[in-house]
């Protein structure tokens, strides 16, 4: 079994779990899921998790993403992206380049979002684009989102007319919905927007450099270097500390027991061997005034260690 990140350029038009199933397919193991979903129309960075990283998916530190998205003016749709179905048009539209740099930068800072009905969160237990597909709009809740940049990817032209628009990079926190910035700022500069394509090329530490397409998978899997594109849970976790643990306490925290803390004052932490395989996250517990690490995700259980990277 293969264990680890492996970072996945999603080409358009494959939903997140095609992916997932493909990748399954191929290395021959069933466990294995992404950490966040990419619309299907989108393309760019999806990292999947492979073996015990399925655990530590929670732990990552993917709340800002990155993405190069085509903003289209003067066209509303129910999808707020350009697959969907048109609901307004505005012909006559015409937005100058200052107009539209006033409006980007109202739209950097903390803001309010409602996701769109064609989206995965979920209302009374159902998500809402299968309501959506249905025919159905109900009620959602706005959510805050952070947008940390937004401005012009490439040069800008002076004015934009009807279905015309520039190309923005956005960076934003996680749970940001692309397409639904585009929508706001189309109504906020009075014509109606959508987004036209989009290209996520950062989530977290994940970048594109490190991306690979399924068929390059293939290539790397049949010749017997997809070891080299994995990467290690105590990279991808960099963020957060490790406590190298001795073969005796590797076993007792493998066993759901404690160990000392000594002055190592994390919140949370991995417990690693000396060739840096991660065995568990750890969290610190009070007993008689002594601080101890306990474990509260355990990755790999008592017996012979696999090496993330390797197959069992």
């Amino acid at each position: 079994m293969y264990n680890g990140f492996l970072v996945i350029r999603k080409d358009p038009g494959c939903t997140s779990h095609q992916v997932v199933a493909e990748l399954r397919r191929l290395l021959g193991q069933r466990r294995i899921g992404h950490t966040g979903t990419l619309d299907p129309m989108a393309r760019g960075v999806l990292v999947t998790a492979l073996g015990t990283a399925t655990k530590l998916i929670p732990y990552l530190n993917e709340q800002r993403k990155v993405y190069r998205a085509r903003l289209v003016l003067g066209v509303t749709t129910d999808t707020q992206d350009s697959t969907g179905r048109v609901l307004s048009q505005a012909p006559g539209t015409r937005v100058t380049r200052e107009e539209l740099t006033a409006v980007l930068k109202d739209q950097i800072g903390l803001q309010e979002q409602i996701p769109p009905m064609f989206s995965a969160v979920k209302v009374n237990g159902e998500p809402l684009y299968k309501k959506a597909r249905r025919g159905r709009v109900v009620s959602r809740k706005k959510r805050p989102v952070t947008i940390y940049r937004l401005e012009f990817y490439s040069e800008s032209q002076p004015v934009y007319t009807f279905k015309e628009g520039p190309e923005l990079l956005v960076e934003c926190s996680k749970g940001t919905y692309i397409r639904t910035l585009c929508h706001d700022i189309g109504r906020a500069l009075g014509c109606g927007g959508c987004m036209g394509e989009l290209e996520r090329s950062a989530s977290g530490p994940f970048s594109l450099a490190a991306a690979r397409s399924l068929p390059e998978i293939a290539v790397a899997l049949r010749e017997g270097r997809l070891e080299e594109e994995i990467i290690p849970s105590v990279r991808a976790l960099s963020h957060m500390p490790c406590i190298t643990l001795a073969p005796e306490a590797a076993a007792r925290i493998v066993h759901g027991n404690t160990v000392p803390a000594g002055e190592q004052r994390a919140e949370t932490a991995l417990a690693v061997t000396a060739d840096n395989r991660v065995l568990a996250v750890l969290k610190p517990v009070q007993k008689d005034g002594k601080r101890f690490w306990q474990p509260v995700k355990v990755l790999q259980q008592a017996g012979p260690f696999v090496k993330e990277g390797e197959k069992r």
